[in-house]
């Protein structure tokens, strides 16, 4: 088996995407496309980091790779838990939206428009349907 180096590796296409808001986080639905032309969900959670005064805040990313096969475990075990938290906490009121502070909104701003345009590169074509 031959060793292909790191920069011969190439991130997988993404056919179809989207990004969810929730507060200090945002949730990136990607479906790529493997080398044997199936696809998968990545899912990526995106959460601002805080930083220094000095210094451009970070995001602490996270993903999960969901294959076709486990679609319909994963969505019945979701179901499950949101029924269940359902259950003991009655109606769940929708998060209120997060109002920062007037002198981190600029920064917040700039921040997200950053890390929307990188994921822009890397998705390439499709970036533009954000």
């Amino acid at each position: 088996m031959e060793n292909r180096k790191f920069e011969e590796r190439k991130e997988p296409e993404i056919v179809y995407s989207r990004s969810v808001k929730a507060g200090k986080r945002i949730y990136y639905l990607d479906v790529r496309k493997a080398r044997n032309e199936d696809l998968y969900l990545c899912i990526t959670e995106s959460k601002r980091r805080q930083a220094g005064e000095d210094e451009q805040p970070s995001f602490e990313k996270h993903k999960l790779f969901l294959y076709k096969e486990d679609f319909a475990r994963f969505t019945e075990g979701l179901k499950d838990v949101i029924g269940y938290v359902q259950e003991q906490l009655g109606d769940i009121e929708e998060r209120p939206e997060w109002k920062p502070e007037p002198a981190e909104v600029a920064e917040a701003s700039q921040a997200v428009e950053a890390e929307e345009k990188e994921e822009s590169k890397k998705k390439g074509f499709f970036g533009i349907f954000k």
